[in-house]
């Protein structure tokens, strides 16, 4: 599998998670460090079925621990702070990133069953090529909680940086 797009994804999310003055969301959504504890979630997640799957076993994926709130809590308390957090995150991905860039081509055609919730409603409930889930973080996840950080930021009164796509943001997949 190609990565490029999946790090260049995670290299602005980290910028932006990087940035000053992440405020609280204004509509009661999550803030930076529930963001990113969600990230690591997700990214363990698909890094697990990916492992599973090379080892010849079925997994499914199912994103509703990635959503839960004592989960994302339990995750956040591990960590010093979000400098921490931002580093945890940066290793996840680069260990997701590392395990997608071996994938034989029939591994990444391997029907996962996927459950994906987002805004307590069910967004997709079927089988999805493993290649599928890992390029579907690159193409919409990590954007969109790029967006969702920098909706934080300009809470705040900080200008966003430039470049980033303009998709509309939602709590979680």
């Amino acid at each position: 599998m190609d990565t490029a797009p999946l790090r260049g994804a995670y290299d602005r999310l980290l910028d932006v998670a990087a940035g000053p003055d992440l405020g609280e969301a204004a509509d009661g959504g999550w803030n930076a460090d529930q963001v990113l504890a969600h990230l690591l979630s997700v990214d363990a997640s698909i890094a697990a079925v990916a492992l599973g799957v090379v080892a010849g076993s079925r997994p499914t994926f199912d994103n509703r621990i990635c959503l839960d709130p004592w989960n994302l809590n339990r995750i956040i308390a591990e960590h010093a702070d979000r400098a921490d957090l931002i580093d945890h995150v940066r290793g996840q991905a680069a260990v997701l990133c590392d395990i997608a860039d071996r994938l034989s081509e029939e591994a990444a055609s391997v029907l996962v069953p996927s459950l994906l919730v987002s805004h307590d409603e069910l967004v997709l409930d079927q089988p999805v090529p493993l290649a599928g889930l890992i390029d579907g973080l690159a193409q919409d996840h990590v954007p969109r909680h790029t967006q969702q950080l920098l909706g934080l930021r300009m809470a705040t009164g900080t200008v966003p940086p430039t470049g980033l796509p303009g998709t509309p943001v939602h709590p979680g997949l």
